[in-house]
């Protein structure tokens, strides 16, 4: 994922933003545990959204302790005592971060090539832990960056043929979250909502860069010389439609703790992430 997907912090209360460190810093520490200390670096906000939906939707309490931090050992942190939570949204993000990679190696042209293509063997290793322990996690990303692939070789014109690979991968990892069946549908409501969203606010962020690289941004097409005026009239409706609509699916899961933290992210985060990225 792209980090997107992050709180409004000035609007969060003082207990709800050290319970958002903490899963924050626990998704960090399991990311170490499970696939080495430089996974560390690839965390994002994104997936401590989907390490708190996780915990959100499941029945166990969560208990946290103090610890030093490994990034700054005269620090200590609030972590999870109990990471069975965390373990899945961190294969996600590992199983996320090659496919990026190699995505990364395809696309882009000399230094950059190089760079990308240097760090893919680095992390192949989390990858096959990760698809082991997930193996439903591997195929839904896979099957996304595929239908991805095939559209942007087709230069595909058509936006929402173009952003419905990332909104159901979104929605089928979200899905995972629950057991219960009417819960599974509301959280791939959310996720496809959020999946959308996020595929339009990169796509805008990165139009500029793309038509001056030639490079596939599905927005280019339409938009040609007048970007801002095209996002502002066209894209920033579609983008508050997603917001509010998954909004309205948010309001259906039966939540049963860091509401108020996953409603700040939902109601006020994804806003205002919009707006700093994307100036119109």
């Amino acid at each position: 994922m792209f980090g997107y997907i992050r709180a409004a912090k000035p609007e969060l209360k003082i207990k709800d933003f050290e319970a958002y460190k903490a899963v924050y810093c626990s998704l960090c520490r399991q990311l170490g545990k499970s696939y080495g200390f430089i996974s560390r670096l690839t965390l994002s906000y994104d997936f401590t959204f989907l390490a708190l939906l996780n915990m959100a939707m499941g029945s166990e309490c969560p208990q946290f302790e103090r610890k030093r931090c490994a990034f700054n050992p005269l620090k200590k942190c609030n972590y999870c005592k109990n990471g069975n939570d965390i373990e899945m949204p961190a294969a996600a993000a590992m199983i996320m971060l090659y496919y990026k990679l190699r995505d990364n190696v395809a696309d882009e042209k000399g230094l950059k090539k190089l760079r990308f293509y240097c760090l893919l063997p680095i992390f192949s290793g989390a990858h096959k832990k990760a698809k082991k322990q997930y193996p439903e996690i591997e195929k839904i990303v896979a099957e996304y960056i595929n239908e991805q692939n095939i559209l942007e070789a087709e230069n595909c014109e058509i936006l929402d043929k173009a952003a419905d690979p990332t909104a159901k991968a979104l929605s089928k990892i979200l899905m995972l979250c629950s057991q219960d069946e009417n819960q599974k549908r509301v959280l791939g409501r959310l996720g496809y909502c959020m999946g959308r969203y996020i595929y339009l606010i990169d796509a805008a962020c990165d139009i500029e860069k793309d038509i001056k690289t030639n490079s596939y941004n599905v927005l280019k097409f339409e938009a040609k010389c007048n970007t801002k005026e095209y996002i502002k009239e066209k894209i920033t409706p579609q983008i508050y439609f997603c917001i509010n609509e998954a909004g309205k699916a948010f309001e259906l899961l039966e939540i049963k703790k860091f509401k108020d933290i996953l409603g700040n992210i939902i109601y006020l985060g994804l806003e205002e992430t919009f707006k700093k990225e994307i100036s119109v």
